[in-house]
């Protein structure tokens, strides 16, 4: 039955909306750059440059505003690793650790389906799980 067809005895009801925690999780996660981050950081804790080198069009400015927001959101922790020279890590916190699976899977679907248009899979091809290193 669709709308059209609902009496008005037989509302179907409002829609649920999107649920606000969903909503926030996808602005954070979707902020320009942030998901590169997150995803050169799976590999392991990586140095400022190190980042910076691993995603090479983003600005030294910008990736410090991510940095500090995704270490405020308490998705990234920052280490200070004795000297000299003094050393300052970045890994994912248990947090960002749990993203992972998510981030691969996102991956995955990227690869399958943002992939050139000839290489893409017919609806009668099977989903098969991916591998975490996807």
């Amino acid at each position: 039955m669709t709308d059209r067809d609902a009496t008005p005895d037989q509302s179907p009801g409002p829609r649920p909306g999107c649920c606000p925690l969903y909503h926030e999780a996808v602005e954070l996660i979707g902020r320009r750059w942030t998901g590169a981050i997150l995803r050169v950081l799976m590999d392991g804790p990586l140095r400022f440059s190190e980042i910076g080198q691993a995603v090479p069009e983003l600005s030294d400015r910008l990736l410090s505003e991510r940095m500090k927001e995704l270490e405020a959101r308490g998705i990234v922790e920052r280490t200070v690793m004795p000297g000299p020279p003094l050393r300052v890590e970045y890994g994912l916190s248990r947090m960002g650790r749990e993203l992972e699976p998510t981030l691969a899977e996102l991956q995955r679907w990227a690869s399958r389906w943002l992939a050139a248009p000839e290489s893409e899979p017919s609806a009668a091809e099977p989903v098969t799980a991916a591998s975490p290193s996807a």
